[in-house]
């Protein structure tokens, strides 16, 4: 079966099977690194039981138009309601387009020493991935990390609960036919570290066609987002990527997304530049209203193309 490269950080080679991974796919298998295994077993334990409680008290917590953090069940990819429940939380926001935002945690005092050691790991190994990338586009590691100082990276829990009528794998975009669990998107921001149990239904659109993913036991699941396909100049693209639903087996992942600071302006690093200059909290603020309800266009990259 056709799958991404499984690369290891640990090789001298790297940099080179990352480029390729990059130009080819969006998508790789990342072993090699420092995370503990151990912390990454908890994490999925963890948002098991959280997603186990019953509703009422899940939505204690839950997210609002004013606070982008906590639970939620209603959100929307293209416009389309997803077949999952969510926990996002990232740092509280006192300026930018989710000021007011502030984490909400459950009464489970280890859930939230969990999910904020995976988050410093999480944003550790994205930020070193981060660096690799956009090194052959003349970008050194100092201005990534000042970009990325002030960041608005956020964790997100997915459950992916049992449905009774879900897509087939290979079902069009434009009528699957049934449930999704995500519909076909990109990741707004640079780059996304995916945790996942041993559920395969994560598809990468490679060819014109869907691939389903095979998890691979210790190894996350690396993609690029939209900011590194503008600073590529496309030659590094943004993946679409969706998630089936099950009638057979519900699943787990946990997601870290590694946005930048809200006052980053991102343009192509090489010349002919095909996009004008995007800021991000802008971008952030407009993506959020299309996720948090239908307000029509969701705002792409594309919108910025010369």
């Amino acid at each position: 079966m056709d799958q991404p490269p499984v690369l290891d950080l640990r090789d001298r080679a790297f940099r080179d099977a990352l480029d390729s991974a990059c130009r080819e796919w969006g998508f790789f298998f990342l072993e090699g690194h420092d995370v503990d295994h151990a912390l990454c077993d908890a994490v999925l334990q963890r948002a098991r039981q959280f997603f186990s409680l019953p509703t009422r008290e899940k939505r204690r917590i839950e997210r609002t138009k004013t606070n982008t953090w906590g639970f939620y069940d209603q959100e929307l990819t293209k416009n389309r309601r997803d077949w999952k429940e969510i926990f996002d939380v990232g740092p509280a926001e006192d300026v930018g387009p989710l000021a007011g935002s502030t984490p909400q945690w459950p009464k489970d005092p280890e859930f939230r020493r969990t999910m904020e050691a995976f988050y410093d790991a999480a944003n550790e190994l994205g930020l070193e991935l981060l660096r690799h990338i956009v090194a052959p586009f003349g970008r050194d590691a100092e201005s990534v990390d000042a970009d990325f100082r002030d960041h608005t990276s956020f964790l997100r829990l997915n459950y992916y609960p049992t449905c009774p009528n879900p897509a087939h794998a290979d079902a069009a975009d434009s009528a699957p036919g049934g449930e999704l669990g995500i519909s076909r998107h990109t990741d707004a921001g640079a780059l996304t570290v995916l945790l996942q149990d041993e559920v395969a239904a994560l598809q990468v659109q490679h060819r014109g066609r869907w691939t389903t993913l095979v998890p691979r036991r210790g190894a996350f699941i690396i993609n690029v987002g939209d900011v590194v396909q503008v600073l590529s100049n496309d030659a590094y693209p943004a993946p679409l990527h969706r998630v089936l639903a099950s009638s057979n087996d519900d699943r787990l992942s946990a997601a870290y997304f590694l946005n930048p600071g809200y006052a980053m302006n991102y343009e192509p690093l090489v010349e002919p530049a095909r996009y004008r200059a995007i800021n991000w909290g802008e971008f952030r603020a407009a993506r959020a209203d299309g996720d948090y309800a239908d307000v029509g266009h969701e705002i792409q990259i594309s919108d910025f193309r010369l």
